[in-house]
């Protein structure tokens, strides 16, 4: 392997089980999924909590688009010597799994897609982007400071506590985003890319949607089949799209359940 090649960073949360490889959406990291990955150790499955190009502790580059997120992934499954894993992808993370389905299947045994369809989106982070960039770590060195600034532009609490996971101590006292916000901003309108390919994966796919979330809506069910003649949609109840952290036990029973159907 080429030792120019970068590596994503992972938490992996057990030495053995089937490979199940967790990629978060936008401005997560795969910290995010802790809960998740324990509940699935106990179901007999070695997660890979993954960080993303540009995100948690993974490096930073300028190339961001769907391929190149799908290439860190290959590349990190022949670093670690992965074949036949299951990956759970949610938002952004969903469409990069959505990537390996359409052009690296022979690696995959299975997918579970939160919250995303294959079609086109627009740009929805604009605010959340310049909320972070407006955040001055010469004059915010608290946490609470820097809630109180973001607090301005983004006044939903549960949101801003989510976007704070991305801060760190660089040094004692100084205070740095995990997130490449400015690559970000530049890929903002990528995020949203509709994934165009004239093919068909017959890879077995659960898709879910959030009950209150506008990304996976009715109408979305034929292009998915389309893509996904596997497909199986599901909906979790009172949850929009952090499905995962809004409604956990029923994301956790019908996941299980779904995986379950593997052996």
């Amino acid at each position: 392997m080429s030792s120019k090649m970068k590596i994503l960073h992972s938490k992996i949360t057990s030495d053995k089980g089937k490979e199940l490889l967790i990629l978060h959406g936008f401005l997560g990291m795969g910290d995010n999924w802790k809960t998740y990955a324990n509940v699935l150790n106990k179901i007999g499955y070695r997660v890979h909590l993954i960080d993303q190009r540009n995100h948690g502790k993974s490096f930073w580059s300028e190339e961001f688009s769907y391929s190149v997120m799908a290439e860190d992934i290959l590349n990190y499954c022949k670093f670690h010597k992965l074949g036949q894993i299951f990956i759970l992808g949610h938002s952004m993370g969903g469409k990069v799994a959505m990537e390996l389905a359409f052009n690296h299947s022979y690696l995959l045994k299975a997918i579970i897609i939160a919250d995303i369809s294959p079609r086109k989106y627009e740009s929805k982070h604009e605010q959340i982007l310049n909320g972070l960039s407006c955040l001055d770590f010469n004059k915010i060195n608290s946490r609470a400071a820097a809630d109180e600034k973001l607090s301005i532009i983004i006044p939903e609490n549960s949101l801003r506590q989510f976007l704070l996971k991305n801060l760190y101590w660089v040094e004692k006292g100084r205070l740095g985003l995990r997130v490449n916000i400015e690559v970000l901003k530049k890929a903002n309108h990528l995020i949203g890319k509709e994934l165009n390919y004239n093919v068909h994966s017959k890879l077995p796919c659960l898709f879910l949607k959030g009950e209150n979330s506008d990304y996976i809506l009715d109408s979305d069910e034929d292009i998915i089949r389309d893509y996904f003649p596997k497909a199986k949609i599901a909906t979790i109840s009172k949850a929009g799209h952090w499905l995962h952290a809004e409604n956990p036990k029923e994301f956790i029973e019908v996941t299980s359940k779904w995986l379950n159907e593997f052996g």
